[in-house]
């Protein structure tokens, strides 16, 4: 059942000036640089803001499903755990709701040539370089994709779910994410509340892997201080996280098969389609064979979709050494938010390599091999 949030409420009307300065602030000054394309994201944006309802206001409702206030109150619950024992910087994040009409929020395209796995790229202000590109419009993802596989690059089109504004807004709870299950939901929320929390412009695998690994370590350590480490929303979330890991290793895996193809030297275009094309067969043989050991948010889908590199670099981007993130976790005796603190102080430090920065501290806590 829908939640209808598209009546406007007073504190919004008081903050309308704001929001529209702000808006106008973010929209006119990209548009001498991306044109149309940044009025069109920023009007969406707007919009959803301005249908924006307190989800304190739609909890005092009587007639409101027992499962939709089940997961309103999940959410103000993780967005209050998520602030003060993770210490993210919540803000007025997630204290409203906003409709939707579709599951998808924005569509997202990707794209990397046919003969490696460095992404095709777009540059937007603030975030700089970015390898993926949203529209809240499919048919023009799509075409857009159909454009640069004209051009001979690989190129895939997915749905999103949920997005973050970096903090520049407080951003709503989209009514589509009401049809997660309690524990995607927690993990969805305490991801997008690590990018509002830090966000390293033109390092898109270091922003998404590390609120991967944040989200899914954050829903479990949520659900067990709340429900018990041996409830079931806890064991659900322990394997949500397992997945995640395992599923970064097989990448890993995968990458280097591919990578051993493309650094070929001298290799014809005839004998590259034949060898990589070999690749992604083993690839997909690989998968079903882990598949079944995979639980948690629709991600895992190699098994429904031709694969391409612009496909493999979607995942390598949000399951980029997600050991090393669990080794630090360890490291600080399982303290998720001193895990975070930790996570943020090396990339600040270290912009231009956060992982290997990363990969170095866990490599100097780790103890010598036997016999040393």
């Amino acid at each position: 059942m829908k939640v209808s949030v598209t009546t406007r409420q007073p504190a919004q009307a008081r903050h309308r000036a704001a929001y529209l300065l702000r808006l106008a602030a973010i929209i006119f000054a990209p548009i001498l640089l991306s044109g149309c394309y940044i009025t069109h994201a920023a009007y969406e944006e707007g919009r959803i803001l301005w249908h924006r309802k307190p989800i304190d206001d739609v909890l005092a409702r009587k007639d409101l499903p027992a499962d939709v206030r089940a997961q309103l109150e999940t959410v103000l619950a993780v967005r209050k755990f998520a602030a003060e024992k993770l210490g993210e910087n919540v803000g007025g994040a997630y204290e409203t709701i906003a409709p939707v009409d579709q599951r998808a929020v924005v569509y997202v395209l990707m794209a990397a040539p046919r003969d490696s796995l460095e992404p095709y790229t777009w540059w937007f202000p603030i975030v700089g370089s970015v390898p993926y590109r949203g529209y809240f419009d499919e048919s023009d993802a799509i075409a857009e994709a159909a454009a640069l596989e004209a051009e001979g690059l690989d190129t895939m089109v997915r749905p999103s779910i949920a997005f973050s504004s970096l903090g520049f807004f407080d951003d709503p709870l989209l009514t589509n994410l009401l049809k997660l299950d309690r524990v995607e939901l927690a993990g969805v929320l305490i991801h997008e509340l690590f990018h509002r929390t830090y966000f390293l412009a033109s390092d898109a695998m270091f922003d998404e892997s590390a609120a991967n690994y944040v989200g899914s370590a954050g829903a479990v350590a949520y659900f067990a201080a709340t429900d018990g480490e041996s409830a079931p929303s806890t064991i659900a979330a322990r394997g949500i996280l397992d997945s995640d890991l395992k599923f970064a290793r097989f990448l890993l895996k995968e990458q280097a098969r591919l990578l051993d193809i493309y650094y070929t030297p001298n290799l014809s275009r005839a004998d590259l389609n034949k060898r990589r094309e070999a690749a992604f067969a083993a690839i997909k043989a690989d998968y079903a064979a882990l598949a079944p050991s995979l639980s948690g948010l629709d991600r895992f889908d190699l098994d429904k979709q031709p694969l391409n590199n612009a496909v493999l670099i979607n995942y390598l981007l949000y399951f980029h050494q997600l050991d090393n993130f669990a080794a630090l976790q360890r490291m600080n005796h399982g303290d998720l938010r001193a895990t975070i603190a930790q996570i943020i102080s090396i990339a600040k430090a270290h912009p231009d390599d956060p992982f290997y920065a990363i990969a170095q501290v866990v490599r100097a806590a780790a103890p010598p091999p036997a016999g040393h």
